[in-house]
Protein backbone atom coordinates (compact mmCIF):
# COMPACT_ATOMS: atom_id res chain seq x y z
CA UNK A 1 0.00 0.00 0.00
CA UNK A 2 2.66 2.06 0.41
CA UNK A 3 4.15 1.63 -3.04
CA UNK A 4 0.32 2.66 -4.39
CA UNK A 5 -1.26 4.56 -1.75
CA UNK A 6 -4.97 4.52 -3.64
CA UNK A 7 -4.85 0.97 -2.55
CA UNK A 8 -4.64 2.18 0.84
CA UNK A 9 -7.75 0.05 2.98
CA UNK A 10 -7.83 0.88 6.94
CA UNK A 11 -9.30 -2.41 7.28
CA UNK A 12 -6.64 -4.86 5.87
CA UNK A 13 -3.62 -2.50 6.40
CA UNK A 14 -4.90 -2.95 10.74
CA UNK A 15 -5.73 -6.83 9.62
CA UNK A 16 -2.64 -7.57 8.21
CA UNK A 17 -0.56 -5.51 11.46
CA UNK A 18 -2.63 -7.35 13.60
CA UNK A 19 -1.95 -10.77 12.49
CA UNK A 20 2.01 -9.63 12.62
CA UNK A 21 1.73 -8.55 16.15
CA UNK A 22 -0.64 -11.38 17.55
CA UNK A 23 1.71 -14.02 16.27
CA UNK A 24 5.56 -12.18 17.10
CA UNK A 25 6.59 -10.93 20.88
CA UNK A 26 5.33 -13.18 23.28
CA UNK A 27 4.37 -15.50 21.49
CA UNK A 28 6.81 -16.05 19.21
CA UNK A 29 9.58 -16.46 21.57
CA UNK A 30 7.36 -19.14 23.64
CA UNK A 31 7.12 -21.18 20.70
CA UNK A 32 10.95 -21.92 20.19
CA UNK A 33 11.53 -21.96 23.49
CA UNK A 34 12.12 -25.30 24.05
CA UNK A 35 14.10 -25.57 20.58
CA UNK A 36 13.51 -26.70 17.87
CA UNK A 37 10.83 -29.44 18.81
CA UNK A 38 9.58 -29.97 14.57
CA UNK A 39 12.16 -31.85 12.26
CA UNK A 40 10.93 -29.42 9.35
CA UNK A 41 11.49 -26.40 10.87
CA UNK A 42 13.72 -24.20 9.53
CA UNK A 43 15.13 -22.79 12.21
CA UNK A 44 18.99 -22.83 13.47
CA UNK A 45 20.09 -24.35 16.87
CA UNK A 46 21.33 -20.73 17.74
CA UNK A 47 17.70 -19.50 18.12
CA UNK A 48 17.79 -21.11 21.61
CA UNK A 49 21.47 -20.36 22.23
CA UNK A 50 20.95 -16.32 21.44
CA UNK A 51 17.33 -16.43 22.80
CA UNK A 52 17.74 -12.99 24.64
CA UNK A 53 18.36 -11.64 21.34
CA UNK A 54 15.80 -13.43 19.30
CA UNK A 55 13.35 -12.60 22.26
CA UNK A 56 14.53 -8.70 21.39
CA UNK A 57 14.06 -9.27 18.07
CA UNK A 58 10.30 -10.83 18.22
CA UNK A 59 9.08 -7.80 20.65
CA UNK A 60 10.44 -5.22 17.84
CA UNK A 61 8.56 -7.13 15.44
CA UNK A 62 5.28 -6.97 17.50
CA UNK A 63 5.88 -3.13 18.38
CA UNK A 64 6.41 -1.85 14.74
CA UNK A 65 3.09 -4.13 13.89
CA UNK A 66 1.47 -2.56 17.00
CA UNK A 67 2.53 1.25 15.48
CA UNK A 68 1.25 0.29 11.95
CA UNK A 69 -1.88 -1.09 13.67
CA UNK A 70 -2.69 2.37 15.42
CA UNK A 71 -1.47 3.92 11.96
CA UNK A 72 -4.50 2.29 10.79
CA UNK A 73 -7.05 3.31 13.46
CA UNK A 74 -6.02 6.49 13.29
CA UNK A 75 -5.85 7.02 9.52
CA UNK A 76 -9.41 5.19 8.82
CA UNK A 77 -10.16 6.97 4.96
CA UNK A 78 -6.79 7.45 3.51
CA UNK A 79 -2.86 7.25 3.47
CA UNK A 80 -2.20 10.52 4.86
CA UNK A 81 0.64 12.41 4.27
CA UNK A 82 1.92 11.91 7.86
CA UNK A 83 2.27 8.00 7.66
CA UNK A 84 4.63 8.72 4.98
CA UNK A 85 8.42 9.15 4.61
CA UNK A 86 9.85 12.21 3.86
CA UNK A 87 12.44 12.65 1.24
CA UNK A 88 16.07 12.98 3.30
CA UNK A 89 14.28 11.71 6.65
CA UNK A 90 16.65 10.61 9.27
CA UNK A 91 16.03 6.37 9.73
CA UNK A 92 16.04 5.67 13.10
CA UNK A 93 17.26 2.33 14.51
CA UNK A 94 19.93 0.31 16.63
CA UNK A 95 23.32 -0.86 15.01
CA UNK A 96 21.19 -3.22 12.68
CA UNK A 97 18.44 -0.58 12.14
CA UNK A 98 16.10 -2.48 13.44
CA UNK A 99 15.24 -0.95 16.87
CA UNK A 100 13.49 1.52 17.59
CA UNK A 101 12.10 2.55 21.07
CA UNK A 102 8.18 3.16 21.63
CA UNK A 103 8.63 6.63 22.20
CA UNK A 104 10.52 6.94 19.07
CA UNK A 105 7.15 4.88 17.39
CA UNK A 106 4.60 7.41 18.66
CA UNK A 107 6.39 10.40 16.40
CA UNK A 108 7.66 8.12 12.81
CA UNK A 109 5.74 8.03 10.27
CA UNK A 110 4.07 4.47 9.80
CA UNK A 111 6.20 4.12 6.60
CA UNK A 112 9.41 3.99 8.74
CA UNK A 113 8.07 1.36 11.39
CA UNK A 114 6.93 -0.48 8.12
CA UNK A 115 10.64 -0.40 7.23
CA UNK A 116 11.87 -1.20 10.60
CA UNK A 117 9.49 -4.43 10.78
CA UNK A 118 10.35 -5.88 7.63
CA UNK A 119 14.40 -5.11 7.93
CA UNK A 120 13.77 -6.97 11.79
CA UNK A 121 12.02 -9.96 9.69
CA UNK A 122 15.05 -9.74 7.09
CA UNK A 123 17.99 -9.52 10.52
CA UNK A 124 16.25 -12.37 12.24
CA UNK A 125 15.61 -14.78 9.27
CA UNK A 126 19.69 -14.28 8.25
CA UNK A 127 20.41 -15.24 11.73
CA UNK A 128 18.16 -17.80 12.93
CA UNK A 129 16.72 -19.38 9.06
CA UNK A 130 18.36 -21.80 7.84
CA UNK A 131 18.81 -21.50 3.58
CA UNK A 132 19.07 -17.68 4.48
Amino acid sequence: MFRDPNSYRSADFESAAGTIRDKAGERLIDHFADGIADSRSKAKPNIVEEKDRFARLASDLRDYANALSVAAEENPVAMTDKMRMKPGEAMGGGPFGTHASNEALASMPAEHAFHLMLQTCKTCHARYRMGH
